[in-house]
């Protein structure tokens, strides 16, 4: 019986993968110790630190279908850790008390701790690719889009115009940015845990570093200089990249959510029969995928917040701030995974109305263009005084209710500079577009630039 929205079996694949689970299951986690067990024993066998005999024995009982999963449910709450009670159960299956050689030298944390970091490893994997995904629907959006011009907007008002490419292309930077900083962050992070009781491996003796080494080699994974029991930074450092990831998710989603609003209208979530429907309005057209993204990212966020925690701890092996990890990485990547599927299919099926943001652009009748005026202006009149002019005129066809080309062409002390026609050309917000195809332009080509080298 599921009770949390991650296993759910209703709401499981709105707020998260299918795929994100499998890797944070209990089943992919204890296979992953199992794994660990067997690569252990091929290289202390290999190195002779170990009977060759008995590493045989044990990488033949190291199957995850082998392991009784309620007997270790039963063995964990006794206990109080599971890898006691795997070690326990290939011991039991292998002959001649050779199992005895099962975890030799390691410490239940070295095994938590690697299996951990294979489990991020699989886990990041699926991040990636959802990002690609994601960068890919923006540099889509943005190249279609570089020249449609719609409204900028600050404090929720009207500012000057922009184009939706250059909306899309701002994201998309940021998208990128993450792309990267996952690919920095990889070789710090997939680094193994073998370091025994305190760290120092000292159970080993002379055949501790290249036990270690061999292991991680086997695994795929970095060896660690010195022991990380206590120092997570690179945990956290992973919770943290989310966090970012999951923030420009959330800015994506604020801003669809305003765009879709009835009096604005400019963009809309995919469209699918009954999607967003209400139960008493017939004619709301809810943005569903942004709410889910929304609550998404709040959670993560607070669990990046207690894993910070977690590196607040005691000694060379912790009481308690260890196993905070358990219970929300599994969160942060499935919710992480609910807000990038959510995001991806948001922007590929994304509709956008370019004549609504035209209608938007035009419905202060020429008072986006202020700016553009002004600066027009300023070589015949001096910035200021146009400043202040247009600042007049603005307030004056505000309470007329008139358009503001209107105004200009009337005002004697500037048509005597330009004239209706040229004043229209400044009147018109499409004109006004600074450089946001060409940074756009530059976006895409960094992207590009990027993907090339990789």
């Amino acid at each position: 019986m599921s009770t949390t929205i991650i296993d759910s079996a209703i709401f499981g694949d709105i707020f998260s993968t299918g795929a994100m689970r499998a890797v944070w299951s209990d089943r992919n986690r204890t296979a992953k110790y199992v794994q660990i067990e067997a690569a252990l024993a091929r290289v202390q066998g290999r190195l002779g630190i170990i009977p060759q005999e008995a590493a045989d024995e044990i990488v033949r009982n190291c199957h995850i279908d082998k392991i009784d999963m309620a007997k270790l449910a039963e063995q964990t709450r006794r206990i109080g850790y599971p890898i006691l009670g795997v070690v326990s159960q290939i011991n039991a299956l292998c002959r001649d008390k050779l199992g005895e050689f099962c975890h030799w030298g390691a410490t239940t944390q070295d095994i938590t701790d690697t299996a951990t970091v294979l489990q991020l490893r699989d886990a990041l994997d699926l991040v990636e690719a959802e990002l690609d995904g994601v960068a890919a629907a923006l540099a889509a959006l943005a190249e279609r889009h570089r020249d449609t011009p719609m409204i900028g907007r600050s404090n929720l008002q009207q500012a000057v115009p922009i184009t939706f490419g250059y909306k899309m292309a701002g994201l998309l930077s940021a998208v990128e940015r993450h792309r990267e900083r996952l690919a920095q962050l990889r070789p710090r992070l997939l680094v193994g845990e073998f370091a025994g009781a305190s760290g120092t491996l000292a159970s080993l003796g002379d055949g501790g570093l290249p036990t270690q080494q061999g292991l991680m080699e086997e695994l795929g994974l970095g060896q660690p200089d010195i022991a990380w029991h206590t120092i997570r930074d690179n945990i956290a450092e992973v919770g943290c990249f989310l966090g970012l990831v999951t923030a420009t998710l959330g800015k994506l989603a604020t801003d669809v959510k305003l765009m879709m609003q009835t009096e604005v209208g400019e963009v809309y979530e995919p469209f699918a029969h009954g999607r967003g429907s209400s139960s008493t309005m017939p004619q709301k057209r809810n943005p569903i995928s942004c709410c889910y993204i929304h609550a998404n990212i709040s959670v993560v966020r607070q669990h990046v917040a207690a894993l910070l925690d977690a590196n607040v701890a005691d000694h060379e092996r912790s009481t308690g701030p260890w196993e905070i990890e358990w219970i929300v990485l599994p969160e942060i990547f499935c919710l992480t995974a609910g807000a990038l599927a959510q995001s991806r299919f948001v922007l590929e099926g994304l509709e956008v109305d370019a004549q609504r943001m035209r209608a938007n652009l035009d419905m202060t009748q020429g008072l986006v263009a202020s700016e553009a005026v002004m600066m027009g202006l300023g070589p015949y009149l001096g910035r200021e005084y146009a400043h202040d002019l247009v600042y007049d005129l603005c307030r004056a066809a505000l309470q007329q209710n008139r358009p503001l080309l209107d105004l200009l062409a009337e005002h004697p002390e500037i048509t005597a500079h330009l004239d209706r026609a040229a004043l229209a050309e400044l009147c018109d917000p499409a004109n006004y577009l600074g450089l946001s195809g060409e940074m756009v332009d530059r976006v895409l080509r960094a992207r590009a630039a990027r993907n090339h080298s990789a």
